[in-house]
């Protein structure tokens, strides 16, 4: 295993840090009111944490769906957050030229699904000096992360982190291959378990992405059972009316819930 830092945070030396936050920035107000909720519960339960939100969300089911405010407004509110509130952050990136603006914020960098092969935009990411999180493409099986693996450190990424994220199975169906968490962190590298975005039924609410909430706390419960490093949770103190992924983000009134429940089965 070869740990790395997300700022003060050791991630692969056995302790499990939570990433969370909204999908999408949609406020400054939404994104302090989760980011201040989280980490009030991390610090109760001695958890590392670290907020994200998405300054934008390229990969849509529609043309006609939200997708952020643009990278500047974002990044200002993920800047904020991290200097008022003294906590880590992260976002994910769509193209090679936003690597080094968007790492001058953020402490790690994620890299989408959709892109987790794309060779330039993940040795823009290696090049920032930042950690790099790649979410394991849908389409891919957990051994093919290896050649992943093998691009970022020839590209000298300064930490990787394989993120898994569910696989296309059928018709708007995703499942997780839990043993797969094993052979990804075989190759020597953290792994994150993304919960929410397993629980997406791609397309399945026709223009929008579908999903099944409640099988949330029992994938994390799997997830944490097998071993992982970090778990990343989307959540949102009006689920239903949030901007994207509105079928799986993880309400905010709930978080407290979702903590005692990783404190409950984690071995970190």
């Amino acid at each position: 295993m070869t740990p790395f830092k997300i700022g003060p945070y050791s991630v692969g030396t056995g302790r499990l840090t939570v990433i969370a936050g909204p999908c999408l920035a949609e406020s400054r107000d939404l994104c302090f009111q989760v980011a201040e909720t989280l980490l009030s519960l991390a610090h109760e339960f001695d958890i590392d944490y670290v907020f994200k939100a998405s300054f934008d969300k390229a990969n849509r089911t529609s043309g006609g769906s939200v997708r952020g405010f643009g990278m500047e407004a974002g990044l200002s509110i993920l800047q904020e957050v991290k200097e008022k509130l003294n906590t880590p952050v992260t976002t994910d990136i769509h193209l090679p030229d936003q690597a080094a603006p968007v790492a001058q914020i953020a402490d790690i960098l994620q890299i989408p699904a959709f892109l987790c092969r794309q060779s330039d935009i993940l040795e823009s990411a290696a090049q920032t000096g930042k950690p790099v999180n790649v979410k394991k493409g849908q389409f891919l099986a957990p051994w093919d992360t290896k050649n992943i693996i093998e691009k970022l450190r020839d590209f000298d990424a300064n930490g990787i982190m394989l993120c898994e994220r569910g696989t296309s199975f059928g018709y708007n169906t995703l499942i997780v291959d839990f043993p797969g968490l094993e052979t990804m962190r075989s190759y020597g590298v953290p792994v994150c378990f993304d919960a929410t975005h397993s629980a997406q039924r791609p397309g399945g609410a026709g223009t929008s992405t579908g999903g099944v909430r409640e099988s949330i706390p029992a994938m994390v419960r799997a997830a944490l059972a097998v071993g992982i490093d970090a778990l990343f949770l989307e959540v949102h103190p009006d689920p239903q009316n949030a901007l994207s992924d509105s079928a799986t983000q993880w309400p905010l009134a709930r978080a407290r819930e979702m903590f005692e429940l990783i404190k409950r089965y984690s071995f970190a």
